[in-house]
């Protein structure tokens, strides 16, 4: 795909995740196996509780699924709706696990406004769906496993099919795509029934 294409093809995309991401940012934070993180790499402005983390003004809860968590938080409204778009909303509900890198709305506002509007059309939707898809991998990794990940140099494969691979920058879990991209980790361990869920500032961008 040549340098023009790959432009409409993320203008579209950024408008589609934008709608997608005002949705699902809202999850359930927390450690894994009902143990609260107390990894170093966590932001310290996220707000933890023994029944779960907040996320956009919402307490996100470890009995509800990654979709009905999400729902309920104001900052991923963008990326609820894109799901939904996509067809997605099943497969994110069902059992899993799956570990979801979720970009919130800001993130989604970083694009141009022509690509998430793009994005959006009907014709577009194998677009979509390759660009979210791209933000959720199979298994559950809490901030304390993508930690380790990066101290060994490991990298994570996307139900996409694509690379993730994760870093350590100034005590903050980094995600960096295919492309050199990268999303710093802002809310992390939110803990669903089906998985866990990373609310990122930036959308990750696959290859092709």
């Amino acid at each position: 795909m040549d340098t023009s294409t790959n432009g409409k093809t993320w203008a579209i995309v950024g408008i589609v995740v934008a709608l997608v991401i005002g949705a699902v940012g809202g999850y359930a934070s927390g450690a894994m196996n009902n143990n609260k993180s107390s990894d170093s790499t966590a932001p310290t402005t996220q707000t933890v509780t023994k029944e779960g983390v907040v996320v956009g003004g919402a307490l996100m809860v470890r009995d509800k699924d990654i979709v009905d968590n999400a729902v309920q938080a104001n900052n991923v409204t963008t990326l609820v709706s894109l799901v939904k778009l996509a067809g997605l909303v099943d497969t994110l509900k069902s059992e899993g696990p799956f570990t979801v890198f979720a970009p919130d709305n800001a993130a989604f506002g970083k694009l141009p406004a022509a690509t998430v509007t793009a994005l959006q059309q009907p014709e577009n939707v194998a677009t979509l769906k390759k660009i979210l898809t791209y933000h959720v991998v199979p298994g559950t990794y809490t901030s304390a496993a993508l930690k380790v990940m990066a101290e060994k140099g490991q990298t994570l494969t996307s139900v996409e099919g694509e690379v993730l691979t994760p870093s350590v920058v100034n005590g903050k879990i980094v995600i960096k795509d295919a492309n050199g991209g990268s999303s710093t980790v802002e809310t992390a361990d939110v803990i669903s029934s089906n998985g866990v869920t990373h609310v990122v500032d930036t959308v990750l961008q696959p290859k092709s």
